[in-house]
């Protein structure tokens, strides 16, 4: 019986006994090591491909260092996915039908994971046309930070108090975006009120003095300071200032503390809501007249009891 089960024909006409043969069994192990090399080497040339189409992004100033890390990417699954085709040719498996029966199954899935899809569809369309990249400072869907990472699914945000944003690339590419870091330079702008009674040419040449002293100040485009609105309580200068992007938000800030101690310093008041109350006193009651009613109220009380 044994030997029955030995012969028994299983493929091709090869039976167990067959199979067991020493001659197979170094043919397996033979199959089993040249898949392990390949794998080897193919992880080793696919991280070494990507390794180097990455390192052009960063070579080159150029060039955008977000769209080849993508396609560095896209080189080492590439060439991963064809060593899988190469060990399972060496194995005997017909490479063919494994396309076609990845092909079908990718349609079903895709069908399955629409939502993860468009995210995919919209990072490359963002990789691609590049609205923003790695470093640049955005607002996007209502959030405000510096980009981080931009993959496939997700784009990556750091806000300004270094909090992780995560935003699906679907509504990264689906809103607007405002780059705040595609132009070199960025206009700064304030409103200064000062009182009626200030003399309106020395507050001005206060504030441009102020603002212009400061090395971030650029004269060119020419700064715009003008009366801009005539307030219920005060006389409001409009100040446009350009200056380096990189320098917009401190500089902002700085301007204002400075031009404010500038004022003070030179006795330009600035005003501030007041609110001026009238206390009228209240007219005294006279006391005999009270006095007068609670006797009428006694008799008639009296008359009523009797």
């Amino acid at each position: 019986m044994i030997e029955d089960i030995l012969t028994y024909p299983l493929m091709n006409g090869t039976s167990l006994a067959d199979l067991l043969s020493l001659e197979f069994l170094i043919s397996v192990l033979g199959d089993i090591l040249a898949a392990i090399l390949i794998l080897v080497v193919g992880f080793f040339i696919a991280g070494w491909a990507g390794r180097r189409v990455r390192s052009v992004g960063g070579r080159n100033a150029h060039l955008d260092e977000t769209l080849f890390n993508f396609l560095g990417n896209i080189v080492r699954y590439i060439i991963i996915g064809f060593s899988i085709l190469f060990v399972l040719n060496t194995f005997g498996v017909q490479t063919t039908s494994v396309v076609a029966v990845i092909g079908a199954a990718g349609l079903a899935i895709g069908l399955a994971l629409q939502g993860t899809l468009s995210n995919v569809a919209a990072g490359v369309m963002i990789i691609f046309f590049r609205p923003i990249k790695n470093g640049d400072f955005v607002e996007i869907n209502g959030q405000m930070g510096t980009v981080k990472d931009i993959s496939l699914n997700f784009t990556e945000l750091a806000s300004i108090g270094n909090v992780q944003i995560i935003i699906p690339n679907s509504e990264v590419w689906g809103n607007t975006i405002v780059n705040y870091s595609v132009y070199p330079l960025r206009r700064a702008e304030w409103t200064f009120g000062v009182g009626y009674g200030a003399n309106l040419g020395k507050a001005e040449k206060v504030i441009r003095e102020t603002i212009m002293s400061d090395e971030r100040s650029m004269a060119e485009p020419e700064p715009f300071i003008q009366i801009n609105n005539l307030g219920d309580f005060s006389c409001d200068f409009l100040v446009r200032v350009w200056c380096s992007s990189a320098d917009y938000f401190a500089y902002q800030a700085d301007m204002k503390r400075r031009v404010k101690e500038a004022l003070d310093a030179q006795g330009v008041p600035i005003p501030f809501p007041t609110r001026t109350l009238h206390m009228q006193p209240e007219p005294a009651t006279p006391t005999h007249s009270i006095g007068t009613a609670t006797e009428e109220n006694h008799v008639r009380e009296d008359e009523e009891l009797t």
